[in-house]
């Protein structure tokens, strides 16, 4: 189906949108250098994402998108990142900070925001590093932000800031003794980027740092904010009450099942036409039982992650809040999986001997796994709220929040 055909169709169905995207992988990938060179996705990968709807799968049908369960949006999101790692990630990103901010916003910040439709790019960085006063009727903000991931395609930029006092300097504390936290929203146009994104992996991803423009700080209204650990989702699916907590945690594991994926069917590839002075790769014993090995951890942890979305999935149909077990399952498969496709990734880069040195697919592969085991969310300190949870450890009322359990 091509993408004139597929936009006509409406509203695809996830059969249709599953189709299509297998239909756009090879021009996805055929682009991968560009991007890279580019040092974000080229113009021609973006519009073939935006035009799937893949940006939009997980938004609310009540401001256009698909509202795929998170089960189902992972399958299609997997697909892409075995394209291509860079693409897969910003799909992941926007599903995460654009999709939550969908749910999230007030009325009227959704109206303003989606007012010609889903197809809007959100990129930026939830995680504070800016300062947010209070003022009538929303805050001014200050700060420097990194990890833009596809800020340069993004309308609306997406910032995480500390809440102060009104002078600007004392920070408010939660009834936990947290610091507040607040999201803010602000168009395209008010920042400018530190052109700094130099690095080893997900080069396409153009996650640039970013400050405000021609100003010390910015007026945000409060319609266009939100808290970072709210629960309480304005419209949408009882799945919208994961916010942030839940969202990030379902972009990361997709994004690595489809680089993790891609790195053995690289190396399965080449161990087929590979021969040296020991032989024929794929034909050494030692070989045979490690790439056995790999693969059973592989599908282990990607079953892992299913079955946690899957007992998600079924909670919220049945009309329920995710547990706080449920939660700090899909925070634990998030972890492993990366755990794994580190550990995957670079068997596979040693067993190729020396194919993955040279600038390639299989190098990219390599790169951009292990960028991606760098992100905070796969802190060990995450993994220990997890078993602390496991271990009965928390109260009964415990809430998880981005980082952690709070009680």
């Amino acid at each position: 189906m091509s993408v004139v055909e597929f936009k006509k169709t409406g509203n695809p169905s996830l059969a249709e949108m599953a189709a299509h995207v297998e239909n756009i992988l090879p021009a996805i990938e055929s682009a991968a250098e560009e991007s890279e060179q580019l040092n974000r996705l080229s113009d021609a990968t973006y519009m073939l994402l935006r035009d799937a709807g893949l940006f939009s799968m997980m938004m609310p049908k009540e401001v256009g998108g698909a509202e795929l369960s998170h089960v189902d949006a992972m399958r299609l999101g997997e697909r892409v990142a075995w394209a291509h790692g860079s693409a897969g990630w910003c799909v992941i990103v926007n599903n995460a900070v654009g999709g939550v901010m969908s749910l999230f916003v007030s009325e009227k910040g959704a109206a303003d925001i989606f007012a010609e439709g889903p197809d809007v790019m959100v990129a930026g960085n939830g995680v504070p590093r800016g300062y947010a006063r209070p003022v009538d009727g929303g805050y001014m903000i200050r700060g420097n932000w990194a990890y833009g991931s596809g800020i340069h395609h993004a309308a609306w930029i997406h910032s995480g800031c500390f809440v102060t006092e009104a002078d600007g300097k004392t920070m408010v504390k939660q009834a936990n003794g947290q610091p507040e936290i607040v999201i803010t929203h602000h168009p395209r146009e008010t920042i400018e980027l530190k052109g700094n994104w130099d690095v080893l992996g997900l080069r396409a991803t153009g996650s640039f740092d970013y400050t405000l423009k021609d100003a010390d700080e910015l007026f945000v209204p409060k319609h266009l904010c939100y808290g970072f650990n709210d629960g309480g989702a304005k419209r949408g699916g009882p799945q919208g009450s994961l916010g942030l907590v839940g969202y990030t945690a379902w972009g990361h594991t997709t994004w690595a099942l489809g680089v993790g994926r891609r790195m053995l069917d690289e190396l399965a590839k080449l161990a087929k036409v590979r021969v040296d002075a020991f032989g024929k790769m794929n034909e050494s014993a030692t070989f045979k039982y490690e790439f056995a090995r790999a693969e059973a951890r592989f599908r282990s942890a990607r079953a892992f992650a299913y079955q946690a979305w899957a007992s998600m999935a079924e909670t919220f149909d049945a009309g329920r809040n995710a547990s706080v077990e449920q939660i700090a399952d899909v925070k634990l498969a998030m972890r492993h999986v990366h755990d794994v496709i580190s550990d995957v990734g670079t068997f596979a880069h040693r067993a190729a001997r020396g194919a993955s040195l040279h600038n390639g697919t299989m190098q990219r592969f390599y790169r951009d796994i292990h960028s991606g085991t760098q992100h905070i969310l796969m802190a060990d300190e995450i993994v220990q709220e997890c078993g602390r949870v496991y271990l009965g450890a928390v109260k009964a009322d415990a809430k998880w929040g981005v980082f952690g359990v709070d009680g």
